[in-house]
């Protein structure tokens, strides 16, 4: 690594994300988030937007675990900062808000402490986030974007880019309840039958094999699951599998449980550029999000339906003080 001079202000934009395949392939979402922090005589907290009310206000917030584990690897003492929080990452939903915390903590505090880590052949950005998470399905797209395979290969984490099909739509149930993965984790059994981990290990070799091959027909069978779709739909979420069903019968490719839930994921194909310019009968994602809020209806869950696609890229630095443009060396978005 080198060193460049520390910021006193750092404006960061953050992904929420989806996990797939528990644990092991997540994808990032294209609904973001805006964090800025800065110097300051007092330590604040600030939010608004999708679960401002619930954002914890004290340390406990996990924006300020990434900023510490930042000055950590800089070794350097953290300095009173002020956060302000934008954020459009629904809540405890299933969509990865807790990693996209992380991720951008850990950015901003690299930036704010002047200090850059190493990439290629340790990932450190990538050690650090998934330490504190505790595994990779979520930090990684967070960090990368797109759809990340991850692993811990006995020394340290490491991840790799699936392909994310061309015309691909993302239609999210996102109920207005929140879901602790702590509950959503409780139900799973602390055992699994060799038959249960042949099914999944199959679905995830199809499920890399269509989105390689972009073959999104073959994703209903690669997302489908033993080891904890049921067993949270059957404790949990009751609308899980009725909502699955109905946005596969309107035209959807797959549907799942986004992480540890309570969000719906269906994808879809179909898309074009700017959709909104798209003739709407070339594509299914009205008609699945209709069946999926008149499921939600029928279970008498309120919710809202989302439209978006995967996100190529992660977070990223929007602004810094002093900035690293110059006059004659510009960054994307003049940063």
């Amino acid at each position: 690594y080198y060193s460049l001079t520390h910021s006193s202000h750092t404006h960061v934009t953050t992904f929420p994300t989806s996990s797939i395949l528990d644990d092991c392939i997540g994808m990032a979402v294209d609904l973001w988030s805006e964090v800025t922090i800065e110097r300051s005589s007092t330590f604040q907290i600030t939010a608004e937007g999708e679960g401002a009310d619930a954002m914890p206000t004290d340390e406990s917030n996990l924006l300020v675990t990434g900023v510490k584990a930042a000055f950590d690897a800089a070794k350097k003492p953290v300095p009173i900062l002020k956060y302000h929080v934008v954020s459009r990452i629904p809540y405890a939903r299933g969509l990865g808000s807790s990693s996209a915390a992380i991720v951008a903590g850990i950015i901003a505090g690299l930036v704010l402490a002047g200090h850059r880590l190493p990439c290629w052949g340790s990932e450190a950005l990538l050690q650090i986030a998934a330490s504190i998470e505790g595994h990779p399905d979520n930090v990684a797209p967070a960090i990368y974007g797109g759809i990340q395979i991850g692993i811990h290969n006995g020394t340290r984490w490491v991840t790799e880019r699936a392909p994310c099909p061309a015309g691909m739509q993302l239609v999210m149930f996102i109920p207005d309840f929140i879901g602790k993965t702590s509950s959503a984790r409780n139900v799973l059994g602390p055992e699994i039958s060799r038959e249960d981990a042949a099914f999944n290990i199959s679905r995830a070799a199809w499920l890399i094999h269509a989105l390689c091959m972009g073959n999104l027909d073959n994703l209903k069978v690669s997302v489908q699951d033993k080891m904890h779709q049921p067993q949270r739909g059957k404790a949990l979420y009751p609308y899980l599998f009725p909502m699955i069903e109905a946005a596969e019968d309107a035209g959807a490719c797959c549907g799942y449980l986004s992480g540890a839930g309570p969000t719906v994921m269906a994808l879809t194909s179909g898309a074009s550029g700017d959709i909104f310019t798209q003739r709407e009968k070339e594509r299914t994602d009205k008609a699945v999000a209709k069946a999926m809020m008149s499921t939600a209806k029928k279970f008498g869950i309120q919710g809202r339906i989302v439209v978006t696609q995967a996100s190529h890229e992660g977070a990223r630095v929007l602004k810094a003080d002093p900035p690293f443009s110059s006059d004659i060396f510009t960054y994307r978005d003049e940063v």
